[in-house]
C-alpha cells in the first residue's frame, strides 16, 4: 500500500464528502420529502453489507421499494415492490446520496468496490475475496465499466484489479479518473436506464 491508500485517501474522502453534502443538502431535503410522501415511513433503508476485512457495515440509502408482503408475511419480490417513483430514484442514483454519511463515518470511501451482502463473503474465491482488502465505495472501477450489466465474475475481477492498482503510484489519478467518468455516466444512466439492473432482473441477480 502507498501513502495515498493508507492515509491521504481517507483525508480526501472526508473533504470531498463534506463538500458534496453541503452542496446537495437542499436536494437531500427534497428527496427526503418526496420519499415520505410517495412511499411513507421509513424514509431511509439500512442494509448490512460487507465492509473492509469482511466486517459488517450498515449501508444507508433512500428507500425505493414498498414494504408490501405476501400472505405468508414475507416481502414480495423486488420487481413487485419497486414503484415508478422508486425506479426513478434508482435511475438517477438519488437513492444513494445518503451514503455520503457512510463515507464521513469511515465505513466507506468515495471510490472502491461496491459493498455487497454479507452472505456473499463465504462464496468468494480466494482471489475475489481480495476486494475486501479496501474500503467499499460509492463508485468504483467496476461501476464505470458497466455496473449491474456485468456478469459476476467480470465485476468481481474488476474490483480485484482496482485493489491491485491502489498500490501503484498512479492511484490518486485513478480515483480522480473514476470520479470523472462517473459524472457523465450518471447522466447517461438517467437518460437510458442502462446499468441500473442486471438483464432480466429488477435490481441485481444473486451471486452464487
Amino acid at each position: 500500500m502507498t501513502a495515498y491508500s493508507l492515509w491521504l485517501k481517507r483525508g480526501c474522502d472526508v473533504v470531498a464528502a463534506t463538500a458534496l453534502l453541503l452542496a446537495v443538502l437542499p436536494l437531500l431535503l427534497v428527496v427526503w420529502i418526496a420519499v415520505r410522501v410517495m412511499l411513507g415511513a421509513p424514509v431511509l433503508h439500512f442494509s448490512e453489507r460487507a465492509g473492509r476485512g469482511g466486517r459488517p457495515i450498515r449501508l444507508v440509502k433512500f428507500r425505493s421499494m414498498t414494504t408490501a408482503t405476501g400472505p405468508d408475511g414475507a416481502l414480495l419480490p423486488d420487481d413487485r415492490r419497486l414503484t415508478p417513483f422508486g425506479r426513478l430514484l434508482r435511475r438517477t442514483s438519488l437513492d444513494e446520496l445518503p451514503q455520503l454519511f457512510n463515507v464521513l463515518a469511515g465505513s466507506m470511501s468515495l471510490v472502491g468496490p461496491r459493498p455487497l451482502p454479507m452472505r456473499y463473503v463465504a462464496r468468494y474465491s480466494r482471489r475475489q475475496a481480495r476486494r475486501l482488502e479496501v474500503l467499499p465505495g460509492i463508485t468504483g472501477w467496476a461501476q464505470i465499466h458497466g455496473r449491474n450489466t456485468l456478469d459476476w465474475p467480470t465485476r468481481l475481477e474488476l474490483d480485484v484489479q482496482y485493489v491491485d492498482m491502489l498500490g501503484r503510484w498512479y492511484a490518486p489519478f485513478l480515483d480522480l479518473w473514476i470520479v470523472a467518468c462517473t459524472v457523465p455516466q450518471l447522466g447517461w444512466q438517467a437518460l437510458t436506464g442502462r446499468g441500473i439492473a442486471a438483464p432480466g432482473s429488477a435490481t441485481m441477480t444473486e451471486f452464487q
